[in-house]
């Protein structure tokens, strides 16, 4: 009995011993788990703050561009009244609060194509080139230097070549009244000419990133919902059709545009000899509209073009490997 009731008591011990590192190993673990959890949860909060931090940024950088570019002709032009500068500022601050907002929101608003980078940062490029350009030129008028005379020079060479029979410059020579100026003939016509010549040349660049740079997946997810937030999946008929209809509305209005904002300006203002005299920023941003417009929506309906061709090849791919699965039939257990 003694030997007996001794080897239980070694076995109980023994048995304890056991639960007690099983027990130990169990604390370990937990703790363990505990501890990378709590590193994980520190890494994600410091990476979703780095990224909310950088978002606001751009956002700031962003506003901070508009701002500059719709101030950018009455900081230019020579004789700007007070109050014209006043009413400005004010639309600028307008423009960069809306651009700011816009960009430092989680959910989309109206500007499309917002996490597809260069569409947009090759649209503002072109506006700010166009704006700048046409506003030293029209500061060659009233305060020449050799930066305005440079582009004056330039911009005579290029709307004497682009204005040739049916040409959009000659078009808007056509709006010319009978008793304009030559000077102010020469102005339109370089203003077009520069204009129309950076609306080409960004229709180029973006077709570029297009083919080279795999614009927009770039290897990673398109998210439609953020990037079309004016476009409707669900309203109605097969969404690659959609966009295939929209691209085709929109490479049409982009083509017909620079033939009818010339009439709609002559029919608005009455007199175009007048416009470069009388209001040089109305000049400037007349001009820009006439070739930024057109452009703007050749890139929207090339860029909605190519992402219907993603769809469907997305389609194609997934019907592809469902195909494969089928025909591979049930897996062996």
């Amino acid at each position: 009995m003694t030997l007996s009731n001794g080897r239980d008591v070694a076995l109980q011990i023994e048995r304890r011993q056991k639960l007690g590192k099983i027990a130990a190993t169990r604390l370990n673990w937990r703790d363990g788990f505990k501890k990378w959890a709590r590193q994980s949860i520190g890494a994600l909060q410091a990476e979703g703050g780095k990224a909310v931090v950088s978002q606001m940024v751009g956002a700031f950088v962003r506003a901070c561009l508009v701002v500059f570019l719709i101030a950018a002709p009455s900081a230019l032009l020579p004789n700007v009244s007070p109050e014209g500068k006043q009413m400005v500022a004010l639309v600028a601050l307008f423009a960069g609060l809306l651009t700011f907002i816009e960009y430092n929101a989680t959910y989309p608003g109206l500007v499309e194509f917002r996490n597809a980078p260069p569409f947009n940062r090759i649209r503002f490029g072109m506006l700010f080139i166009m704006v700048f350009l046409l506003s030293l030129l029209e500061r060659g008028v009233g305060a020449p230097s050799t930066l305005t005379d440079l582009v004056t020079a330039v911009g005579t060479l290029i709307g004497i070549a682009m204005d040739f029979p049916y040409s959009p410059v000659r078009l808007v020579m056509l709006t010319m009244a009978e008793g304009a100026t030559p000077a102010q003939m020469m102005l339109i016509r370089s203003a077009a000419g520069l204009t129309y010549l950076v609306s080409l040349i960004s229709l180029a660049v973006f077709l570029i990133a297009l083919k080279i740079g795999g614009w927009p997946a770039r290897g990673g997810a398109f998210n439609v919902w953020i990037n079309l937030p004016t476009f409707d999946p669900t309203g109605g008929g097969d969404v690659v059709d959609r966009l295939n209809r929209d691209a085709r509305v929109n490479i049409a209005l982009g083509f017909l545009l620079p033939f009818l904002i010339p009439a709609v300006v002559k029919m608005g203002l009455d007199n175009m000899a007048h416009l470069p005299s009388s209001s040089p920023q109305t000049l400037v941003w007349t001009m820009t509209a006439w070739a930024f417009l057109p452009a703007s929506l050749f890139m929207r309906g090339i860029a909605m073009g190519r992402i219907a061709d993603m769809i469907r090849d997305r389609r194609r791919q997934n019907g592809e490997t469902n195909r494969s699965y089928a025909a591979a039939g049930p897996s062996p257990v």
